[in-house]
């Protein structure tokens, strides 16, 4: 009953009301009106209040087996001791079972937590938060909110994204540091798997990749003590979802994202925190000046992949296709993945191809550029087979010559043959040519029959090395390191030994 009503119901007694009709203005059971006025005379009187008798309860038998119970199992649950019980008889419902276990164990009242509070520039905290968000162009898809945010002024930075990895990841670290104009000596990360790969006992492996980057902007990731000390990034999010998220429509993830931007200068920046009493965005004007400053240049956040051109020339990235110059088809190739753009470099590192990447869930579809097609100058993309093939010896330059003779599409098998390199060793398509050209099966189809019964597919992983490997030996075959004769060496030794005779003749002390 509200203390309200208890005192609707004193003042109606004192004026001289029934019971009957307060319960019916009320809307009370005449029993609840008189208790509260028997209570309200024995407070006033001042006396004692007599404890009504308890009823008898059908645990009562059991009372000695539970106390057992209890004393040999201090952490039994209240299902299991129903379970016993009936076992021996018992016959009454659970809830009698889970209220006297209650009386008989109250719970341990909780710990007072201590708010864990960090001078200005000391800490950072990160994290995300996945939503399930309909937009109205793009359907109803699952985003993740990444949240970072300074613990002294309690500012935040929040962005949207499609995937929790380790390129967007660091792609937003280095966004939130360049929108706070700096970044703190530490940050606050639970065990995502961008950050943390595992533990030795108690310490926390970090990935590799990720010390790079925090070398790179020169602070350190750090894990909490205790669930308590990471709640200013995970509290805010409740903020987020029932002020920025609710009662809002997005048409897209960059509208969302456009929205966020302005929320946080117009709404939380702004905003009177409880626990400071005081605006972030006055905060942060204290804090700013004991922040770390950024380097000269951003942290690279491109993804780099090796990928292989195909027979088609174009190298695939999450199942989309790309164009590269037809020549170079069947060789391994660097990609490089930025935020919007998908650039390929040949094996000098110079590019020769860059496009513009398909958006998150297109799938299956090729963006071709007529520069990279051979053209209708039959001669020419002839000469450029030619050269290819000659990297086989002297058979693949025969093959090559009986392809183009004896087929009607020799040219463009020629390109197949030559995509094979993706799948297989060039030494076994050098063999497979070789075969080929002397029993004159000069097709595709003859080639890739010897393949498939002589040779192994390779690995990418022997891809990669095959491939550094021939890096390498241009490398070395190119600046040769030469053998020096030691009398070069004698005139070093003789100057060094005069320097320490001076010196021992200089020493005050000898």
């Amino acid at each position: 009953m509200k203390e309200s009503t208890r005192n609707q119901i004193i003042r109606w007694h004192y004026g001289g009301a029934s019971q009957r009709r307060m319960a019916k203005l009320l809307g009370v059971a005449r029993n609840s009106v008189g208790r509260v006025l028997a209570d309200h005379q024995q407070h006033r009187t001042g006396a004692v209040e007599v404890e009504s008798p308890r009823r008898p309860s059908l645990l009562d038998p059991f009372a000695d087996h539970i106390a057992q119970l209890l004393e040999r199992y201090p952490n039994l649950t209240a299902v299991r001791l129903h379970e016993e019980l009936c076992r021996l008889g018992f016959q009454g419902h659970y809830t009698l079972v889970r209220d006297r276990l209650r009386t008989l164990r109250p719970h341990a009242p909780k710990p007072p937590v201590r708010r864990f509070e960090t001078g200005p520039g000391v800490q950072g905290q990160m994290d995300y938060s996945p939503y399930d968000i309909s937009f109205t162009a793009e359907g109803r898809r699952r985003v993740h909110a990444f949240s970072y945010i300074l613990a002294y002024s309690r500012r935040q930075y929040v962005r949207f994204v499609e995937t929790q990895d380790f390129a967007t990841t660091i792609r937003e670290h280095v966004r939130a540091c360049e929108y706070f104009g700096g970044l703190c000596a530490t940050c606050l990360y639970d065990n995502m798997k961008v950050v943390v790969n595992g533990y030795d006992g108690d310490q926390p492996i970090y990935n590799t990749r990720f010390l790079s980057f925090a070398t790179h902007y020169g602070y350190q990731p750090c894990r909490p003590h205790r669930p308590q000390t990471k709640g200013k990034v995970e509290r805010p999010f409740a903020y987020v979802e029932t002020n920025l998220l609710n009662g809002r429509t997005f048409t897209s993830l960059e509208h969302l994202n456009q929205t966020a931007a302005l929320w946080l200068a117009d709404t939380a920046d702004v905003h009177l925190r409880r626990e400071t009493k005081r605006r972030p965005i006055d905060l942060y004007q204290e804090e700013k000046p004991h922040l770390l400053s950024l380097p000269a240049r951003a942290y690279d956040t491109a993804q780099v992949l090796y990928r292989t051109v195909n027979s088609e020339g174009h190298v695939a990235y999450l199942q989309n296709f790309y164009s590269v110059p037809w020549q170079r088809i069947g060789e391994l190739l660097p990609v490089r993945i930025t935020e919007k753009e998908l650039i390929v470099y040949g094996p000098d590192m110079k590019q020769i191809a860059r496009h513009e990447l398909y958006p998150s869930g297109i799938s299956g579809e090729k963006h071709s550029f007529p520069e990279h097609c051979p053209g209708r100058d039959h001669h020419h993309k002839y000469e450029l087979l030619k050269q290819r093939f000659a990297e086989f010896g002297s058979e693949g330059v025969q093959f090559l010559d009986g392809l183009v003779r004896t087929r009607r599409c020799g040219k463009d098998e020629a390109a197949r043959v030559l995509g094979l390199l993706a799948t297989y060793h060039r030494e076994d398509l050098a063999r497979a040519l070789e075969r080929a050209a002397r029993y004159r099966a000069f097709s595709w189809s003859a080639v890739e029959r010897i393949l498939a019964a002589q040779a192994r597919p390779r690995s990418g992983w022997e891809s990669l090395q095959a491939e550094a490997q021939e890096q390498l030996d241009e490398i070395l075959r190119q600046s040769p390191v030469s053998t020096r004769s030691t009398a070069e060496y004698q005139p070093l030794l003789e100057e060094t030994a005069i320097h320490d005779e001076t010196d021992e003749d200089d020493d005050p002390s000898a």
